[in-house]
């Protein structure tokens, strides 16, 4: 029998493309002869090229028209849209092939944000990935997310200080939007109060913040921000016993290893659909809420629009470091 090939298409972020893999795994083991191919940003490959389920990988290149013949030439039988936007459009609009479009919801979005009126369905953004799928009958497996590590990115805590090895909370201190995140203040406290082996997560923008956040702490922290790519990085997460974190894909790639999140909201809020999915049952959300400011964006921003950041200066350090340690130790 002829297989049945799939472009699958998300450009960004890390979060959203490890939020796509139940789709690209319900495809390839629930279609016979699925054939799965995934469009993405050159930056984003790493994420999917280890994934047993997807056939191949290619990347938005300089050239469009160049692109669109490399896709041409694969001979597509369906486009999945899970991205829906401009560019996306025009791949559809030159493939000419049936495509299927995820509903990004922007307008009810709109309406929580600038009036505070939610409208947006109770349902998380991986099931309405998988409703793009209704034509091709694909159930959801409950499975949860996937993450595929390569061998060579297989972080060995044996070079690690000998506090780290037998255990340590992965804490993430670096967001795409300053208002998703803790400030440096909250985590030196909460990390204080909890007292246990903390490894530092983030990119090399984050390294000067995590060496004063270390320098605070002490020997029990261990700056890793900026010297792991995010497959090592995920590596560090897979072998955690707690992760500490804002709404990044670091949470999202948690979650795919089904580890014990504490998950903190700012400015963001998890009724948007992205919450960690099928983490460990004892995960926890903090957040505060009944702030008529928040949301303030579906994104977030460099600081707060309002200059009080009470989403994240309200947290309660005592309560979340009490969360970590409970965590830990079960």
């Amino acid at each position: 029998m002829q297989n049945v090939k799939f472009l699958v298409i998300r450009f960004s972020s890390i979060g959203d493309i490890v939020l796509t893999t139940p789709v690209v795994r319900g495809l390839k083991k629930q279609v016979p002869n699925a054939e799965i191919h995934y469009l993405t940003k050159p930056q984003f490959k790493s994420l999917l090229e280890n994934n047993p389920y997807i056939d191949k990988v290619h990347v938005l290149k300089s050239s469009f028209s160049k692109m669109i013949e490399e896709l041409r030439d694969e001979r597509f039988d369906y486009v999945i849209d899970l991205h829906h936007n401009l560019r996306t459009f025009r791949v559809k609009n030159k493939l000419k092939l049936l495509s299927f479009s995820f509903d990004k919801l922007n307008y009810e979005k709109w309406l929580y944000v600038n009036f505070k009126i939610n409208k947006l369905p109770n349902i998380h953004i991986v099931d309405r990935y998988l409703k793009t799928l209704s034509l091709f009958d694909i159930v959801n497996d409950e499975q949860g997310l996937d993450y595929f590590i390569p061998e060579k990115d297989e972080v060995m805590l044996s070079d690690f200080p000998e506090i780290f090895r037998n255990g340590y909370i992965a804490l993430v201190i670096g967001a795409f939007h300053n208002t998703k995140r803790l400030t440096s203040e909250k985590i030196i406290s909460i990390c204080k109060k909890a007292d246990l082996p903390v490894i530092l997560l983030g990119g090399p923008e984050n390294r000067d913040e995590a060496e004063k956040i270390k320098s605070e702490i002490g020997e029990k922290s261990y700056n890793a921000c900026g010297i792991y790519n995010i497959n090592q990085s995920a590596s560090l997460v897979k072998q955690c016993n707690v992760i500490l974190t804002p709404d990044t894909g670091l949470m999202h790639i948690a979650s795919s290893f089904k580890k014990k999140i504490v998950s903190i909201w700012g400015n963001t809020v998890p009724e948007f659909g992205m919450y960690p999915y099928h983490p460990h049952s004892e995960s926890a959300i903090f957040e505060i809420k009944g702030l008529k400011c928040r949301p303030c964006s579906k994104i977030g921003f460099k600081e707060c629009p309002k200059k009080h950041f009470k989403c994240i200066n309200d947290m309660n350090e005592d309560v979340i470091a009490k969360k970590m340690v409970e965590l830990y130790n079960r």
